[in-house]
């Protein structure tokens, strides 16, 4: 299958490369080759005629979209609807790779593809209207994905959330860590590989959540992080309120998959998962 990756060094789309080269001719663009919000420039697509094009490209900095709504539609939902437009012209599966802000955060458990999405910000807002341009197009996957954290580290927000940790601690910084806001860390490679499974099996078109299993706040991912490796820095629980962000984000926006499951697929906890993320990245050996 010739499959194409749009955003292809990104912390999502570098896994997906890896995961998928061995078995499919993939081709990855990045941003110098492809960008998203002109739809002249999405013609190169046609150029690769590919059977998948997978879509990773976004605007996520959070409190920014607040203040850019007119960018962050233009890539998160124009660019939506201009990879749509061709993928249908060619015949080619779309997968849009979307988010658990699309959900309001009112809910106590886990949220799940039956879950009606409502969006509180900008961000969320956008991605939804992303998965409605991705709709368009009958042959299609919706992937949602939640607190992402992979190698290549996420080129618009500069690392992730583990290695701002890893830095703060080593410099023997205090850190302050919300601990009112739960949802599912998910390692960029078993989201891959999960996407990779999807393709392969020809799972039924539609909405699927690729995320690893369980959920914590913010706070308890760092103290996870530190007990892995061994560091002991002065760690302070704080509310959110108290970080005074423009964009309102969901209190609980875990996700868990209950489609999956029924075709055999099945995502690992989240503590192996980041287990697995500290090794890969050397802050600690294989036991």
């Amino acid at each position: 299958m010739k499959i194409v990756v749009i955003g292809s060094t990104g912390q999502l789309g570098t896994d997906l490369m890896k995961v998928l080269k061995n078995e499919h001719e993939t081709i990855g663009l990045t941003h110098q080759n492809i960008e998203v919000t002109d739809y002249t420039s999405c013609q190169i697509l046609k150029k690769h005629h590919p059977d998948v094009i997978i879509n990773t490209a976004a605007f996520h900095k959070t409190d920014q979209c607040e203040e850019e709504p007119l960018k962050t539609f233009a890539v998160n939902a124009i660019g939506a609807k201009n990879i749509v437009t061709i993928s249908k012209e060619i015949e080619a599966t779309t997968i849009f790779i979307s988010t658990d802000y699309v959900f309001d955060g009112s809910k106590t458990e886990p949220y799940t593809e039956d879950d009606i999405p409502n969006p509180i910000n900008t961000y969320g807002i956008s991605k939804l209207a992303g998965e409605l341009f991705a709709k368009q197009n009958s042959k299609h996957y919706i992937i949602r994905v939640a607190s992402l954290f992979g190698a290549a580290g996420a080129s618009g927000k500069g690392g992730n959330f583990i290695e701002t940790m890893m830095t703060k601690a080593k410099k023997n910084e205090p850190i302050s860590v919300v601990d009112d806001m739960w949802m599912s860390p998910t390692y960029t490679r078993d989201t891959a590989t999960t996407i990779k499974k999807i393709i392969d099996a020809k799972l039924p078109f539609g909405i699927y959540h690729a995320t690893n299993q369980g959920y914590c706040t913010w706070f308890q991912f760092a103290q996870e992080i530190f007990k892995i490796t061994n560091l002991n820095p002065t760690l302070i629980p704080i509310k959110t309120n108290q970080l005074q962000m423009k964009a309102k984000r969901p209190k609980f926006s875990a996700l868990k998959s209950v489609k999956l499951p029924k075709y055999g697929i099945k995502m690992r906890n989240w503590k192996e998962a980041l287990y697995d993320y500290l090794i890969e990245k050397g802050h600690i050996r294989p036991q």
